[in-house]
């Protein structure tokens, strides 16, 4: 029977994409610097554990909060909890910048939206 890490899924369902990782890898280091196979495997498998750890902190947050969906502010409050709180200002602008995106991208979905029923309106 393999170890559950995550409730119902088994180590091999909790990964990271193997390509997405390996790019982030290769972008963080100097060109001229290799990360043998193994290596690479043991940093996605600490990243997950890292997520983990943070789903599972930030969860407690929010239970502690009587809330029933996790918020942005639970990741943060998790972050200082487990002793990463000189990230928490990185994390957030990082997270206002996803929130910008996201936001742009909304409303030029909503352009076209609302001018294709604006226009079936007028016919």
């Amino acid at each position: 029977m393999e170890p559950m890490d995550v409730v119902g899924k088994s180590k091999e369902d909790a990964s990271l994409p193997i390509a997405t990782m390996t790019k982030i890898i290769k972008e963080m280091l100097p060109p001229d610097v290799r990360v043998a196979r193994d290596a690479q495997d043991l940093l996605i498998d600490c990243c997950v554990e890292f997520i983990n750890l943070i789903s599972s902190e930030s969860n407690e947050v929010c239970n502690r909060e009587d809330k029933r969906t996790i918020a942005p502010e639970h990741v943060l409050k998790a972050l200082q909890a487990l002793g990463f709180g000189e990230y928490i200002e990185e994390v957030y602008a990082a997270y206002e910048q996803h929130r910008i995106e996201t936001m742009q991208d909304s409303l030029k979905g909503g352009k076209w939206s609302n001018g294709a029923e604006i226009q079936r309106k007028k016919q």
